[in-house]
């Protein structure tokens, strides 16, 4: 009976000793992870990265986490992936509109033009970065979902900073979000700013993404007003449901997020309309 007991003596004191190596390994990795996190704050602070963008940043990696989370699919760009309609079936079940513009008088439409724009950015692939640069542009490895805009626009030939700067100077009441203090480094770069400029210049369409044959490629959407933007693609997956071409640091930049289980709720749909922008507000890309 005694060497029974001190078995299971020894037993319990085995168990206690294995949860006890467990909790302290649990215990070490947060405290791994919390002082790599905390380190690079550190860093990024001391070499003076605003503290917004240190958040605009990790949001764009958790965005994309989320996405993975979320049970959206992968998207993938290519067109025998099955998922994907093909061009002919999508031009049957739902006619294009071709932009009347062809602003920089290359043989393709601007729709045309911003698509292909913007799936040069999504294919490049830059690394997530919406920090603060003088002269505003970003390197051209680098970006986040608003310098996919103007990569889109230059494509088409137009220079969306400059009409963006010259419009909130001409128009300052229409930007009160940033018009006190203008900024041309940054503010091209502001979704906030973006959705009032295409608000003003484009057609204002619906934002259900249910209405497919209303989504087009070339079309700009934007989600939660200041979130994120970005512009639909000419691709459709099975269904009909347009893809979206967006930068949030996922790994396919053209991809079925409407179709996702969880997305960022869409707030702005909008056609750009170049006869609607004044000649004092429309640049050329130079």
């Amino acid at each position: 009976m005694a060497r029974h007991l001190t078995e299971s003596n020894a037993a319990r004191e085995r168990e206690t000793d294995r949860k006890a190596r467990w909790l302290g390994a649990s215990v070490a990795a947060v405290l791994v992870v919390v002082m790599v996190v905390g380190g690079a704050l550190a860093v990024l602070r001391m070499a003076g990265v605003p503290w917004r963008h240190m958040a605009g940043a990790m949001m764009g990696k958790a965005a994309e986490t989320q996405a993975a989370l979320s049970g959206g699919t992968s998207g993938s760009q290519n067109s025998d992936s099955g998922s994907v309609m093909t061009a002919d079936e999508a031009n049957r079940r739902y006619p294009h509109t071709a932009s009347p513009t062809d602003f920089n008088g290359n043989g393709k439409d601007d729709y045309a033009d911003i698509v292909a724009g913007a799936r040069k950015d999504a294919e490049a692939k830059p690394t997530y970065d919406d920090d603060y640069y003088q002269g505003g542009y970003p390197p051209n490895d680098r970006g986040a979902c608003t310098d996919l805009m103007w990569r889109a626009f230059r494509e088409a030939g137009y220079d969306l900073k400059a009409m963006v700067d010259a419009d909130i100077a001409a128009h300052p009441a229409d930007y009160a979000a940033v018009s006190p203090n203008p900024d041309p480094n940054i503010d091209f770069r502001r979704t906030g700013v973006l959705d009032v400029f295409f608000a003003k210049y484009g057609q204002t369409l619906t934002t259900d993404i249910t209405d497919r044959a209303a989504w087009q490629g070339g079309d700009i959407v934007v989600f939660e007003h200041t979130r994120h933007i970005g512009v639909i693609s000419d691709r459709r997956d099975a269904s009909g449901t347009t893809y979206v071409l967006h930068n949030m640091a996922q790994n396919q930049r053209e991809n079925d997020y409407f179709a996702f289980r969880k997305h960022i709720a869409v707030t702005g749909h909008y056609r750009f309309d170049a006869s609607k922008v004044p000649t004092d507000v429309l640049r050329a890309w130079r």
